[in-house]
């Protein structure tokens, strides 16, 4: 089987060049990137399984960001990352059709799981 594409998207790149590497390590096709526009240039030109988003972000937050990938790949499945302080986010996140969303700092077989999930449904 193809190993998972994913898109890992937050604003703090010592988090993302952290995952990254961890999930490379465990077999996934990964790929990070620190801004909802970098973002927007990776959905153009390659295919992903799952994008897991950070909700806050400046300049452009997790939900437009999420809209925005949906409509260049609307089979992509959304895993959202929080902190404390954007719950409510997450909550509506998962409204608009995310498949799970976790609390920072990210647990890597949390991550793992709920992407694994995202997919399988």
């Amino acid at each position: 089987m193809a190993p998972l594409r994913v898109l890992l998207i937050d604003d703090e790149e010592e988090l993302v060049s952290t995952l990254v590497e961890r999930l490379k390590l465990r077999g996934f096709s990964v790929e990070g990137v620190t801004s909802g526009a970098d973002a927007f240039g990776r959905v153009q030109e390659k295919k992903f399984d799952v994008v897991v988003l950070d909700m806050k972000m400046p300049g452009l937050g997790g939900l437009e960001v999420m809209r925005r990938i949906r409509k260049e790949q609307p089979g992509v499945k959304f895993v959202l990352m929080t902190g404390r302080g954007s719950l409510e986010e997450g909550e509506e996140g998962m409204q608009e059709g995310a498949s799970a969303y976790l609390l920072k700092p990210i647990n890597i077989e949390g991550l793992i799981e709920k992407m694994m999930e995202a997919v399988r449904v």
